[in-house]
């Protein structure tokens, strides 16, 4: 298989640049993949995917999709096209075809940023967005306080409805699957990361003490896992639930 293309897919209440980081740490490696980071909607997981759907139509095959956080709901669907032939997950959910995010975090204890999150009224629905005050301890408490700041008063709300949701297709059930699993993570409990993980028979990498967003302060863990993914296909060494 020839060396895949990777495509990034960020999470809610934060936009492409939250894979900067690990953009810049594949290139300092040296990898040679054409490399995207798309805007992601944020607007429910069918019509989000549906987007991303179109981004790989525009790519060469083969295609290794990675989502952080609500991000992996995004890739899990977007994931079965025949253009991707692996995917990645980021402190990411992986629900199961007809299973919705709440009901997925319902399986376990509700995580520190849960009492943080609020709504607004927008036209058709309402948005959710993080209280600027829970913003560094629950989202990303191992980053400068001045950093995350900046990353609280710039952040993009989620529609509401995306967390209700039942996901049309689970793609992690074909294809191959890497997890990266921040231990400390304060807004998925890590032990749903597990169970997804598990579930998807995908090999996981721990980062002990790593927040919610680990590719922005463990970059070089996350380029790494991306790496050894893209290798792996490249080299046809994998299958489903490897």
């Amino acid at each position: 298989m020839a060396s895949p293309t990777i495509v990034l897919v960020h999470g809610a209440f934060a936009d492409a640049s939250s894979w900067r980081p690990v953009f810049e740490a594949l290139r300092r490696d040296g990898h040679d993949h054409a490399i995207f980071a798309p805007a992601n909607p944020l607007r429910g997981v069918d019509r989000d995917a549906a987007y991303t759907s179109l981004v790989i139509e525009q790519l060469d095959a083969p295609i290794l999709l990675v989502g952080h956080s609500y991000g992996g709901a995004v890739i899990t669907v977007a994931g079965n096209s025949p253009k991707v032939a692996g995917l990645v997950f980021v402190n990411a959910f992986a629900p199961d075809k007809g299973e919705s995010l709440n009901q997925a975090g319902g399986r376990f204890p509700a995580p520190p940023l849960a009492q943080y999150l609020r709504q607004v009224p927008v036209p058709g629905g309402v948005d959710v967005y993080i209280d600027p005050a829970g913003f560094h301890d629950a989202f990303a408490a191992d980053l400068p306080a001045d950093v995350t700041a900046f990353m609280a008063a710039s952040q993009r709300p989620i529609s509401g409805a995306a967390f209700d949701e039942p996901l049309a297709s689970a793609a992690w059930k074909e294809k191959p699957s890497w997890g990266v699993l921040g231990t400390a993570d304060g807004a998925i409990n890590p032990d749903l990361h597990r169970f997804d993980y598990d579930r998807a028979g995908a090999k996981v990498t721990d980062v002990e003490g790593a927040s919610h967003v680990v590719m922005l302060s463990q970059p070089d863990v996350v380029s790494g896992v991306i790496c050894e993914a893209a290798a792996a296909l490249a080299s046809d060494q994998v299958g489903a639930g490897t």
